[in-house]
């Protein structure tokens, strides 16, 4: 009992220790606070574009919904080929892959023409390696920042030791994801940078909500970038790494050797010979709206310096939620709602309210741990009367990819409320979103922007794209339609043996927190 005493001791000693380096670590890295660039009236491509879209509108902001993931991965490498002032981008994931990669080199091209680039990665997140991180560091137009990372970088061990010891501070993440190009436009939503969220996974494809915007939406997704960016948790990369060659040169070889391979033609096909977002969102696309917030969480709860537990965004959103009078619709990948959820959601129901969820199947989410959190609540929501349906990993009826594979998974956040409240961002309704990780999104009151947002709705929750979940007995089943008659399903459909076996092991275990 003495020796078990005095581990504990050394393991709150290690701990505190470590914290405390950590802290001190934060406070010597050397940045300079910087800010979002003033715009001006037509000096970039981007400014024409957004002053001729907002010229006498009386809204404040102009949203387009990118439903499409090629065109989500268009908007993006056009709005870099068409900067000339600066780039602030903020990503939970950007992956190193195709479509990461040819996305990147308009960014670096961006730069070589002097715009101004910011980059803001959450290190855990990121699959970059810290070659390439320096290597992108090394432009002069370019400043890159990791957000809480780890200060042992180079060598495995270290960093394993550092990463256990702070494991309450380096599991909270920066799940946010927003790309601002001059000031003038802003893509936020939930796709990250990689092959996955553009139709070119080999293993599963997205389906994901962005929202293109422009006007004063902007102007506030800006200033949030500046919050995180200032932040004593975003750490730049030359504080982390140590010197070495500059290898921008190669890294710019690597990339522009991307261009002349096949799997890229259907990517590049796309944006040929084009340099304006026009080209992508037509100017009659945008829905123009006067109520609108853009919110976030304060970068200080990944720091731990907010109450445990506590979600400013989920705050915000709860009484929208809650005062819903006749219908709701809401799409989350991960969905653990726990008593609390399961209650509010529980309160809609009895006052009349149509509750529907939409979120992955075991087959088709990429996190078999979560959908065991999720399962715990099933029953009981079933019994509430709430419609649940999980999105099939292989539809019945056409294609998910360009290229890759045609497996799909859900990864779309957001709500539809009474034909005029929506939201699209970055939230999971999960313990993760709500206690550990920061999160953003758009939260808007517009009938048009959320009748399409239904539609989407209604045609992702037919029985060719998901199964309707049933109540049958006390006990759960899945509807499926087999030459036009209903058949109910007894098992997890489509997925495999040791899958369901791995998700039933994880639902016993006291880890739905960390979910």
């Amino acid at each position: 009992m003495i020796w078990f005493g005095i581990s504990i001791i050394a393991l709150v000693t290690l701990w505190a220790l470590a914290a405390s380096r950590y802290a001190g670590f934060l406070k010597r890295a050397r940045k300079v606070a910087s800010q979002v660039l003033e715009t001006a009236a037509a000096n970039t491509e981007l400014d024409r574009y957004g002053a001729r879209l907002c010229h006498e509108r009386k809204a404040a902001s102009g949203l387009a919904l990118v439903a499409s993931n090629q065109e989500a991965f268009a908007a993006r490498l056009l709005a870099a080929r068409s900067a000339g002032r600066s780039l602030d981008l903020m990503y939970y994931m950007w992956n190193a892959d195709l479509t990461g990669m040819l996305i990147m080199r308009e960014v670096v091209a961006a730069a070589d023409r002097g715009v101004r680039v910011r980059i803001l990665l959450d290190d855990i997140g990121v699959s970059m390696s810290d070659k390439i991180f320096y290597s992108i560091d090394c432009h002069p137009n370019i400043e890159l920042r990791l957000f809480n990372p780890t200060k042992a970088r180079e060598n495995i061990l270290r960093r394993g030791i550092e990463m256990a010891l702070r494991f309450r501070s380096v599991n909270r993440r920066m799940h946010n994801k927003a790309w601002v190009a001059d000031g003038r436009i802003a893509i936020v939503g939930g796709r990250n940078i990689g092959d996955p969220y553009f139709d070119a996974g080999e293993d599963a494809n997205f389906r994901d909500f962005d929202l293109l915007m422009v006007g004063q939406a902007v102007a506030k997704t800006e200033r949030l970038f500046d919050d995180y960016w200032n932040s004593s948790v975003a750490v730049p990369v030359r504080s982390l790494l140590s010197r070495r060659p500059n290898k921008l040169t190669k890294l710019r070889h690597n990339m522009d050797r991307l261009i002349f391979e096949q799997r890229a033609q259907p990517y590049l096909d796309r944006v040929r010979d084009q340099t304006s977002l026009k080209d992508v969102i037509a100017e009659d696309g945008y829905i123009w709206v006067d109520k609108l917030d853009v919110l976030a969480d304060p970068p200080e709860k990944a720091g731990g310096k907010i109450r445990s537990g506590q979600n400013i965004l989920m705050e915000t959103l709860l009484p929208v939620i809650t005062g819903t009078t006749e219908f709701i619709h809401i799409t989350s990948p991960y969905f653990i709602p726990g008593e609390r959820g399961v209650k509010a959601l529980t309160k809609l129901r009895d006052k009349g309210v149509e509750v529907s969820v939409l979120t992955n199947s075991l087959a088709a989410t990429d996190v078999a741990a979560v959908h065991a959190g999720y399962s715990r609540y099933r029953p009981a929501l079933l019994k509430a009367g709430i419609a649940l349906y999980e999105l099939k990993s292989i539809a019945d009826m056409g294609s998910f990819s360009l290229r890759g594979s045609k497996q799909a998974s859900l990864h779309t956040k957001a709500f539809a409320r009474d034909g005029k409240y929506g939201f699209i961002g970055s939230l999971n309704l999960d313990p993760r979103s709500v206690s550990l990780n920061t999160e953003m999104g758009i939260l808007f009151d517009s009938p048009q922007l959320v009748e399409r947002m239904d539609a989407i709705f209604a045609e992702e929750t037919k029985t060719d794209l998901s199964y309707p979940v049933r109540l049958e007995k006390g006990s759960v089943r899945w509807l499926k339609v087999v030459d036009g008659e209903d058949k109910l399903l007894q098992t997890e459909p489509d997925a495999e043996i040791a899958r369901r076996v791995t998700a039933w092991l994880i639902k016993w275990l006291p880890l739905e927190s960390q979910l």
